[in-house]
């Protein structure tokens, strides 16, 4: 599986080492109590269709990139801070990557996950 930012120059791999947080559990932990993410990493929340949906840094010591997706499109970007990040944009899809990895994605622009 692979995260992809798809450009005017070509498609660009934001993650190509990725999780699914696809239950209660695995989204309510998210990326709590892990010491750091590799590069190339990204866990990815799928959700049955748009709402708000929130991030929070507790118990994570690392700053990570997120990115909030409407129908493949980017709807927000945020870089959160270890330990008190907070963002909140409306998704189907968020896409938790390690800070930096999201540089030069901008709103509006196409971001699909890739399930190889």
């Amino acid at each position: 599986m692979r995260v992809v930012h798809e450009t005017d120059t070509g498609d660009r791999p934001l993650a190509t080492d990725v999780d699914v947080a696809d239950g209660i559990v695995s989204q309510g932990l998210g990326l709590m109590f892990r010491r750091s993410i590799p590069d190339g990493y990204g866990l990815v929340f799928p959700f049955s269709g748009a709402s708000k949906r929130s991030l929070h840094m507790l118990f994570v010591p690392f700053d990570i990139d997120a990115l909030w997706l409407v129908d493949g499109r980017v709807a927000a970007r945020k870089r959160l801070s270890a330990w008190t990040g907070r963002g909140r944009a409306r998704a189907d899809t968020v896409v938790e990557l390690p800070a930096g990895a999201a540089e030069g994605v901008a709103v509006g622009e196409a971001v699909r996950i890739d399930r190889e």
